[in-house]
């Protein structure tokens, strides 16, 4: 549904496809024989702005794109009764260095305006319209590479959006067996009651089984009853799915472990890639060993980062200061305001002048996720309150960039097992920055507390959101900032080892690798 290609293309709303755009360009550094499909919004996922009272607005405007490339390629899918027209554009990879990309719209002449909007905009709220996004995606894209007459040897579904292209490769290959050892899945939900559901009738309105009598799509899906799970139909027409961590590969075999018919579940861990995102100057300190480049350079990126601050929060803040900064998808889990819980102790934080702190929050919450929305303001108007306390709008891209840049410590904190992977810290260490984190998805497989990284113990017992929330205020209090201001040979030290560990196992060429070696 997303791929976070280049600042330049709104085709993605975060992790999701910050992660398959790395994957595309490590396919296109590595000269891997794949192809990318994905859907061309025409109002991106949202812009991030802001009311008069200076609340979050979410605002939908129009993107245009000269670098895509109208392929011709017009043809029909059944959708409501309907027959809708879509149409594809191709992206060279030359412009920005993916593999070869085909973007869908239903935006073409011969379509009503309800099915004009299938394409408007990402992750539509309505759940009719949802569903219809997911099958121009699936049904769409698997049509697509048979009017270019391309034959691939595996179908990738990445994430349980586009399983209608399953039941159109059925109805052509006909048997089972013909279409599960085409197809693999990847799974990025670590519970089962995160994995989509509908009403099976309701999808079959929809056209979303491609014409299957339902008889058939409950005899290859195994599902018995009326609800058509999502996930659990990808992993039963799939020869192997993979977890995106390792921990992820584990929840997942254990979640899935009592339905009958799933494929092998392995995982393969996520990652990012290196060449977009890593700073040059660091990565030239990093090869050296050279802490005292690293410290210089990190304060430029500093500065650079603390323009964005001043000019959307009217606060000067100082490279010399101890920055930290929490940046990705506002969502309850993630708990980004975990540190405004205790009130006191983040006051108390905040003033401190004797190791003073600067902390910066970005990040889109789902356009209709009220809680988030409501959690994105709380944090703005607090930060009211204090010069060293900012809240940015507009996390995309060439933010975060600037925010992985230009952080000495990434805040990482989702409650635990609920973050299937996470990718944002990878990028961050990649640039000097230190995870202070929960210990869950990929930091699992990445972190060595006080030797690349400050790790949270694991919760126990009632409240672990009290639990958590001390924890994190004793971890800055006692370890994070004294190492920062009184030991700064330990701090390099730290930092240097955590751009090492990095570097080779967390970047996307690896990952690209995997993919073929464990999956296809």
């Amino acid at each position: 549904m997303e791929f976070a290609l280049d600042q330049a293309l709104k085709s993605y709303s975060g992790g999701l496809g910050f992660l398959a755009g790395s994957h595309m360009k490590s396919v296109y550094a590595l000269r891997q024989n794949l192809i990318g499909v994905g859907m061309l919004w025409k109002y991106g996922y949202y812009d991030q702005g802001r009311k008069r009272d200076n609340s979050m607005e979410p605002q939908f405007h129009e993107k245009i794109y000269h670098f895509l490339t109208d392929t011709g390629i017009n043809f029909q899918i059944p959708i409501l009764g309907k027959q809708v027209w879509v149409r594809a554009y191709y992206l060279s990879p030359e412009v920005f260095k993916t593999a070869p990309m085909f973007f869908l719209t239903t935006d073409v002449d011969g379509n009503d305006e309800e099915m004009r909007a299938i394409s408007y905009s990402l992750y539509d709220s309505d759940v009719t319209m949802k569903v219809a996004q997911c099958m121009v995606l699936g049904i769409g894209g698997a049509k697509l590479l048979d009017e270019l007459k391309y034959q691939p040897d595996i179908y990738h579904l990445n994430e349980a959006h586009a399983v209608s292209a399953a039941f159109y490769l059925y109805q052509k290959y006909k048997k089972l067996p013909e279409l599960k050892k085409r197809l693999v899945f990847t799974t990025h939900t670590p519970e089962e009651a995160g994995n989509e559901k509908h009403d099976i009738s309701f999808l079959e309105n929809l056209g979303f089984f491609s014409g299957l009598k339902m008889d058939v799509v409950r005899k290859i899906t195994g599902i018995k009853d009326n609800i058509f799970n999502h996930s659990l139909a990808a992993l039963r027409l799939s020869k192997k799915a993979n977890g995106v961590s390792k921990l992820h590969g584990e929840v997942s075999r254990q979640m899935w472990k009592s339905y009958p018919g799933i494929c092998e579940i392995t995982h393969i861990t996520n990652a990012q890639n290196n060449t977009y995102w890593v700073d040059e100057t660091l990565e030239k300190a990093r090869i050296k060993k050279d802490s005292k480049a690293i410290s210089g350079r990190k304060k430029e990126l500093k500065s650079v980062l603390f323009k964005t601050v001043a000019d959307q929060c009217g606060k000067i803040f100082d490279p010399n200061v101890l920055t930290i900064v929490w940046a990705r998808r506002f969502a309850a889990y993630k708990r980004p305001d975990i540190l405004t819980w205790d009130v006191e102790r983040f006051k108390k934080l905040l003033d401190n002048t004797d190791m003073p702190i600067q902390i910066i929050w970005a990040g889109k919450p789902y356009p209709k996720d009220e809680g988030a929305i409501s959690t994105f303001n709380h944090l703005f108007y607090l930060s009211h309150y204090f010069d060293n306390m900012a809240v940015l709008t507009g996390y995309e891209l060439a933010l975060s960039k600037l925010l992985k840049d230009g952080s000495d410590v990434w805040l990482n904190t989702p409650v635990v097992t609920r973050e299937a992977s996470g990718t944002s810290g990878m990028t961050a260490a990649m640039n000097a920055s230190i995870n202070l984190s929960t210990y869950d998805g990929w930091i699992c497989e990445f972190a060595k507390d006080g030797e690349n990284s400050f790790i949270v113990p694991v919760a126990e017992g009632d409240d672990i959101n009290k639990t958590d929330c001390d924890n994190f205020f004793d971890l800055i209090e006692n370890k994070v900032l004294p190492t920062y201001y009184k030991n700064q040979k330990e701090w390099q030290r730290i930092t240097l080892n955590s751009m090492n560990d990095v570097n080779e196992p967390f970047n996307s060429d690896r990952m690209a690798r995997e993919y073929y070696e464990k999956l296809y």
